[in-house]
């Protein structure tokens, strides 16, 4: 496994790295394989913002990709809590995998899940919208987006002649997302 220890604004000591990877090395005992660990600690300039320290952790496993984000007024504290993030989704996602392994192999689970099974099998899709994509710039497609107040757009970029999405992020600038040639 790979695993990836950077630092933004912050010098990594090796008591951080330790700790970091301590914390959530804990997660392996969830996958039987993980590929990749970036874990990416970083403290932010803004003296205003109380909580600066700000630890991003991505595992790249042979299922999911798991990502979470935390932020705390010490780089110890946000490990633990983006530690106890990533065990809530490696729980979640490891008995989604586990439920639809065994609702596979047995034939005679009832074809329709009650109310309660829905709510724990996870997200549903409640509504569709169709809409035709017209070719744009990002710039344009961002302006669009800012009319509609929506946080995302999906649209076909001009340039490239490939379906593109542009984001809102949370520092309040945008994000583009292209397919991969």
């Amino acid at each position: 496994m790979q695993i990836i220890v950077k630092g933004k604004n912050l010098e990594v000591t090796d008591a951080l790295r330790t700790y970091a990877l301590e914390k959530v090395g804990r997660i392996e005992r969830y996958f039987d394989r993980i590929l990749k660990t970036e874990i990416e600690l970083s403290v932010e300039r803004n003296p205003k913002i109380s909580e600066r320290q700000v630890v991003e952790v991505t595992l790249f496993t042979s299922g999911p990709i798991l990502r979470a984000r935390e932020a705390a007024p010490d780089m110890y504290q946000a490990i633990d809590l983006v530690a106890e993030k990533l065990e809530r989704q490696a729980i979640k996602a490891k008995k989604k995998m586990i439920d639809r392994t065994h609702h596979a192999r047995n034939p005679f689970k009832e074809a329709t899940p009650t109310l309660a099974e829905e709510e724990e099998t996870g997200p549903r899709i409640v509504k569709t919208k169709s809409f035709t994509l017209k070719p744009m710039t990002p710039e344009e497609a961002c302006l669009q987006m800012d009319l509609l107040g929506h946080d995302f757009f999906v649209f076909v970029n001009a340039d490239t002649e490939q379906t593109n999405v542009v984001y809102r992020r949370k520092d309040g600038n945008y994000g583009l997302i292209e397919p991969e040639a």
